[in-house]
């Protein structure tokens, strides 16, 4: 799909799409959601202070998003190749800076270390690199030094996906706000609503030591999503 019409659709966003040109062009595909509701208080030591928690129902929200990273390029510049495609997994939050709604990212795991070293140097993200590997089914991930492990297998499900209050808070985000050397930077995205399907966990181990009081039950939801094609602005300091 070209930008032009990513563009023309913005009923769903929260807010204004950037009237600045977008700068990078990305695909998250075959994305699997998983979300924890958690009480504030286990998550804000791990936020800055400039930033605020946000919460729904008085509750806030931990997502694990497991997906494929694909078609990385700058505009106008040809896609670049050893970065573009690998899996990533990443552990976020849900934050307010200025009224704006945004995610945090508490970890960031990519599969490729070239591709880590080098987004990590453009972005400011918190990438490190994972051992991971996954089939049309399921999604293995370790992390040696940080001993991280995720293992799923799961099964998608036929039946329509009805989205409600909840579902939409959780997935239809369209800033990221992160800190890096005492400054916050900012992030805009733009990208079609996420096509939603339902899906069937069959196995699920998960173990990030710094965040399993956060990841240790069940998942309160998950989805499944075939990917988006994304547009993303140059990022912002504050």
């Amino acid at each position: 799909m070209k930008a032009s019409e990513i563009l023309k659709q913005t009923n769903h966003r929260p807010f204004e799409v950037p009237k600045r040109p977008w700068k990078f062009y990305q695909e998250w595909n075959k994305a699997l959601f998983l979300h924890w509701e958690v009480a504030p208080e286990l998550v804000e030591p791990f936020i800055p202070d400039a930033l605020e928690l946000e919460t729904l129902n008085g509750k806030c929200w931990i997502s694990l998003v497991a997906f494929d990273m694909n078609h990385i390029g700058i505009r106008s510049l040809p896609k670049l190749p050893h970065i573009s495609n690998f899996h990533e997994i990443n552990i976020r939050t849900y934050i307010k800076y200025n009224k704006k709604p945004s995610v945090y990212f508490l970890s960031m795991e990519g599969s490729k270390k070239s591709s880590c070293k080098i987004l990590k140097a453009i972005s400011k993200f918190p990438y490190e690199y994972a051992n991971m590997q996954r089939t049309n089914f399921s999604y293995q991930s370790y992390h040696p030094k940080a001993n991280n492990q995720f293992d799923v297998i799961y099964r998608l499900e036929t039946q329509a996906f009805q989205k409600d209050e909840i579902d939409i808070w959780l997935i239809e985000r369209y800033a990221v706000f992160q800190d890096y050397k005492n400054r916050i930077i900012e992030y805009d995205v733009h990208h079609l609503e996420w096509p939603i399907q339902s899906i069937l966990i069959k196995k699920l181990e998960i173990n990030y030591p710094k965040f399993n009081h956060l990841l240790s039950n069940k998942p309160n939801r998950v989805h499944y999503s075939k990917g988006v094609n994304v547009l993303t602005w140059d990022k912002k300091k504050h």
